[in-house]
């Protein structure tokens, strides 16, 4: 690696596996201290203790998002490890798929609690920090739901449609005091989530290969593909890059049809 986040301390939520965990090895690469806020205690123990015997610096705290408290508990935390934060990544998130009319009333709360507000809970820990030393840099992992409709996935879309919302609200309120804030939109990543998913199939291997014929690379996309977009957006290489949303997907969102 190349040193890219040299001298940067990063927080990165729901790192304990899939993208997240990508993100934060990525970031140690690349010369960042990361802060593993994870809900997991098991993964997100195990991705700081993997970090660290690597001679890298990290440190886990188990962080529910969905509680401002926690969110702050954490930023303070970190802060008395680092002394600053320099960037966050939202990474935190839980698909809820319903049919709108036939989901419980519950769901949609805890869809929000975690799509939406556990992402403003932890930007707003970090911004008085992030404004004292004017500059920082806040990425969230959005998703191509951002702006298009699968059905029966209500209402994990309309949550990641308000994301991007708040990531350009947030990217133009803060611009003047050095704070860019930016979303990454992944379409469909090879995690362990998608292995579960085409191992519910009777042939797993023909569900997969399904999948990746639906993209226009014959492939989806890895979690390290995520991660170096993120360190891009972190970096000092993309100081003009605000309130704004990169996808990744392949390009099968611009295909007319599947």
């Amino acid at each position: 690696m190349t040193d890219r986040l040299k001298n940067k301390v990063a927080i990165i939520t729901g790192a304990g596996q899939g993208i997240g965990e990508a993100t934060a090895r990525a970031f140690a690469a690349e010369g960042a201290a990361v802060i593993i806020a994870e809900f997991n205690e098991q993964t997100g123990t195990a991705v700081a203790a993997s970090l660290n015997a690597q001679g890298y610096q990290a440190l886990f705290i188990k962080t529910d998002v969905s509680k401002p408290e926690q969110c702050r508990a954490m930023v303070d935390e970190a802060l008395r490890a680092f002394g600053r934060i320099d960037v966050l990544v939202n990474n935190a998130g839980i698909n809820v798929f319903h049919d709108p009319l036939s989901m419980p009333e519950d769901e949609w709360k805890r869809c929000f609690a975690v799509d939406l507000e556990g992402v403003w809970h932890c930007t707003r820990a970090v911004l008085p920090g992030m404004r004292a030393h004017k500059k920082g840099s806040v990425v969230n992992i959005a998703s191509v739901h951002s702006f298009a409709i699968i059905p029966n996935t209500f209402p994990y879309p309309v949550a990641k449609h308000g994301l991007l919302g708040l990531t350009r609200s947030l990217g133009i309120q803060y611009a003047a005091d050095g704070v860019r804030v930016n979303a990454i939109s992944p379409g469909y990543i090879e995690t362990q989530i998608a292995v579960d998913y085409w191992n519910t199939f009777d042939d797993p291997d023909a569900e997969r290969l399904r999948t990746y014929d639906m993209h226009p690379p014959k492939r989806i996309g890895k979690p390290e593909e995520v991660a170096m977009t993120a360190v891009f957006l972190a970096s000092d290489e993309a100081p003009f890059i605000n309130a704004t949303a990169i996808v990744i997907d392949g390009g099968k969102s611009v295909m007319y049809h599947d």
